[in-house]
């Protein structure tokens, strides 16, 4: 089969830890490298971000990226890509026009508005994973939300356009049912794992106290470190080590890195509160293992990686119960679901947890296996490929319906 995956401004490539690099990057990267080991031929489309970077690169993982120049040729938040999406969608249009793939995977809002506008009149069919739901953003953040204005009403646009909506968990589904889309038209196919460099077995990092707790994440206020910090007050002969932002090098002109520092004086922990700045992936398992605990405390969550890769690594995870982290931690098995953006609910869990070795054990173990048996990438696509089968499937029992007798 071929597949295009788009992807407007994650791209496989990306370095991890930035301000719009982080789950979706590895999500098409690991989707796509998974599809091509299965004999599928995966081309992903992603804007042009460099003037030096090649209009097409070969990933050693099988698939190529195309580079889009839609815009300027350099970095630019994410939230304000919009304007340069009819560019990208004349793009894929005039490219698909002449390389047709069997079916489109759009990744974000905004590469499904390039998508369904691309393939209108060829006869394309496009699948469409949002990653995140401007209606749920809007939410939590109100007026700290810089996405468009116009984000909901593309949104329910597209998912009315897509052939199918491929979400990553049973909480998207029931928003994108709230905003109209058929529950019949809708798939649950969740993110995986990398479950050859994320095992239980392997280094540990060093760390300088008796207990470690590690969260991992972009450095944006939405994902709850703060939260984190001040349940660590309550918790004591426990270091905190924050992955994620910039090098660490550059961490001083990092607002919120600022911002959580600050915190961490106020609560009188700044000594316990590490802040590496970007692990690369390499390096991120010996972190995992170092763990007592990995503790995901956002606000919300459409899914989060970083659990499962806790998980895989034999760490328990200690998560607020929102969004995709309710499918895939299950209380009192693999972990503990605390409610949102409560640090001291967050700091009885930790203390109950880090008192009790053979639970923290038992729920390693338990989330270990749980990954190997429902989240690795291979599994992922094959999940991936019924839903796109049965896209095609529908395309041909349309045309045949439409054809004269």
């Amino acid at each position: 089969m071929r597949i295009a995956m788009v992807s407007e401004h994650a791209s496989p490539l990306a370095a991890l830890g930035g301000a719009d690099a982080g789950g979706q990057n590895v999500h098409v990267a690991e989707l796509s490298a998974a599809l091509s080991r299965q004999g599928h031929d995966v081309t992903v489309y992603t804007r042009r971000e460099n003037r030096r970077v090649p209009a097409t690169v070969e990933a050693p993982d099988g698939y190529r990226v195309v580079h889009v120049l839609a815009g300027p040729p350099k970095k630019v938040p994410k939230d304000e890509l919009l304007p340069y999406m009819g560019d990208f969608a004349r793009f894929l249009r005039s490219r698909w026009s002449k390389d047709r793939p069997n079916v489109v995977h759009a990744h974000f809002w905004m590469s499904g508005l390039a998508s369904v506008l691309a393939a209108k009149d060829l006869g394309i069919p496009v699948t469409q994973t949002f990653h995140a739901l401007g209606v749920v953003k809007r939410r939590h953040q109100g007026e700290k939300d810089t996405s468009p204005p116009e984000r909901n009403r593309l949104e329910r646009m597209i998912a009315k356009r897509a052939d199918r909506v491929i979400a990553t968990c049973s909480d998207e589904v029931f928003e994108l049912v709230r905003m109209g889309l058929p529950r019949s038209r809708a798939s649950v196919v969740p993110c995986g794992v990398d479950l050859e460099g994320f095992t239980p077995t392997g280094d540990a990092a060093a760390r300088t106290a008796p207990h470690r707790i590690v969260s991992v994440g972009r450095l944006v206020p939405r994902k709850g470190f703060d939260v984190v910090i001040g349940a660590l007050a309550e918790v004591p002969d426990t270091e905190l080590v924050i992955a994620g932002g910039p090098g660490s090098g550059k961490l001083e002109n990092d607002e919120e890195a600022r911002r959580l520092r600050g915190i961490a004086e106020q609560r009188g922990v700044s000594d316990r509160v590490h802040m590496p700045g970007q692990v690369s992936r390499d390096e991120m398992p010996a972190l995992l293992r170092s763990a007592d605990a990995v503790v995901c405390t956002p606000w919300y969550e459409p899914f989060g990686i970083v659990p499962l890769e806790a998980m895989a690594c034999g760490v328990p995870v200690v998560a607020a119960a929102v969004g995709g982290l309710t499918d895939t931690v299950v209380d009192g098995a693999t972990g503990l679901l605390v409610p949102p953006r409560h640090p001291k609910d967050l700091a009885i869990a930790l203390r109950r947890l880090l008192k009790d070795t053979s639970t923290r054990e038992a729920f390693g173990a338990a989330g270990a296996d749980r990954v190997r048996a429902r989240y690795s990438w291979d599994r992922v696509a094959s999940d991936c490929l019924r839903a796109y089968a049965r896209v095609l499937q529908e395309e041909t029992e349309v045309a045949v319906a439409a054809s004269p007798s």
